[in-house]
């Protein structure tokens, strides 16, 4: 029961009963009843303005529980005049002061932590209490290729994506470093927060393969400047000096058959390959900057193809063509895409051993190129070191080939992958901006 109908009841009962022992009371004397009876009408009048004073102040803290409940911080109330009332008042509009500036500043703090979570360069997904995937910034998204709509909601660690599988088994406060698809590298930290005395995670994805390609460029760079200039330095002189001497004929005088000068020809040739061999690398670390045009990747394709014809036909490899009809334009300097169609068409012919099929398909709507072909294919060890300097899977291999053609791929801002994708069928899957 309210406690307002219970002072009512309370009045009504003790009034009731005033005046039924008045009228006992009093019955034989009418002034003393009709004075009583004035009394238990001056008494019903204070109670009810007894009752007025009381309950205003609930209805008024009740009007004020109201507004707090529908978070309406802006509710506030005039003094009355009464000393009792004006001191809740008080206490109350100071209250409502104070919600409503932390109101203000936790949203302006909730805004900018979203917004700064959007617009962050590391991709952060932020899970629930459950370990559910709730909120994901468009930079991991990106670094994911995945639809949000295909996240949200959905337990991270059973989720498909190797660098969530990944995630799902970092503990809170751990950090590790990812090489995902040969080329790309990224480091995954999990940490968590408290939301409303409970603990939730979150996992920050940040992009090291820039800094990484830099650092491992500059790196092999530095070897294979200073190779080059040793081996410049030795063989020129070296060169001259056979040569010099071949071409002496006094030498060589009354010598019919001269083991010894066909020795020199063989170590001047062999000098010839060596110098060759350094200049390949040389041309990797002076790769300039793409001169970016307009160019129809189809021809080029026919390019390759024709140049390649005669290695395919050694091997009996058939080249396939899935290609959509008219031109398909990219931007891209020519001569370096060639340089690198030339090395991706060589790895899948020598990736065949006898009587096979590079196949190239071409997407306009979707601007990408696949080349597939069917050799035997890529294992777990060689795919975690493609694209590596110097690693070659080839018994006579300088391991510059694929990495040549990272250099130029990533110079042009493309996204590019290889990797086998089923029995007797591996792709080097390219995507033109």
């Amino acid at each position: 029961m309210k406690l307002r109908t219970k002072y009512i009841l309370f009045v009504v009962i003790v009034h009731l009963l005033a005046l039924v022992l008045t009228y006992f009371i009093f019955s034989d004397n009418k002034v003393f009843f009709i004075i009583s009876e004035v009394f238990v009408l001056i008494s019903v009048v204070i109670a009810i303005q007894l009752y007025q004073q009381l309950i205003q102040p609930l209805k008024t803290l009740m009007q004020g529980v109201e507004a707090i409940k529908d978070r309406d911080f802006n509710v506030k109330f005039l003094s009355t005049g009464k000393h009792e009332m004006d001191e809740l008042i008080d206490v109350y509009n100071q209250m409502m002061d104070e919600l409503r500036i932390e109101r203000t500043r936790q949203e302006q703090q909730h805004f900018f932590l979203e917004k700064l979570i959007f617009t962050s360069p590391t991709g952060i997904i932020i899970l629930d209490y459950d370990d559910n995937i709730q909120q994901i910034n468009p930079k991991a998204l990106q670094i994911l290729a995945i639809d949000a709509g295909e996240l949200v909601g959905f337990p991270v660690n059973k989720h498909p994506h190797p660098l969530l599988e990944h995630i799902g088994h970092l503990k809170s406060g751990e950090t590790v470093s990812v090489k995902f698809d040969a080329i790309s590298t990224y480091m995954l930290q999990k940490s968590h927060f408290i939301d409303r005395g409970f603990s939730r995670h979150f996992v920050m994805i940040e992009d090291l393969t820039a800094e990484i390609l830099a650092a491992e460029k500059n790196t092999y760079g530095k070897v294979i400047r200073m190779m080059a200039h040793e081996i410049n330095n030795t063989v020129g002189p070296v060169n001259s000096i056979m040569q010099s001497a071949l071409k002496n004929d006094n030498l060589w005088a009354g010598h019919r058959h001269n083991n010894l000068k066909d020795a020199l020809q063989v170590a001047i040739d062999r000098n010839q390959n060596l110098n060759l061999f350094m200049r390949n690398f040389a041309d990797l670390v002076k790769l300039p900057e793409a001169n970016k045009k307009a160019i129809d990747l189809h021809r080029v394709i026919q390019s390759v193809t024709a140049l390649m014809d005669i290695k395919a036909r050694e091997k009996e490899v058939v080249f396939e063509f899935n290609q959509p009809d008219g031109p398909f334009i990219i931007m891209a300097d020519e001569q370096q895409m060639e340089q690198a169609l030339i090395n991706i068409v060589k790895n899948a012919i020598e990736a065949i051993d006898l009587n096979g099929t590079v196949r190239f398909t071409t997407s306009i709507a979707n601007k990408n190129l696949v080349i597939s072909d069917t050799g035997a294919g890529i294992n777990a060890e060689q795919s975690a070191h493609l694209f590596s300097p110097f690693y070659s899977t080839k018994k006579d291999g300088q391991g510059i080939g694929l990495t040549f053609v990272r250099e130029i791929l990533v110079n042009h801002g493309f996204e590019f992958s290889l990797k086998t994708v089923s029995d007797r069928r591996t792709e080097f899957w390219i995507e033109f901006d």
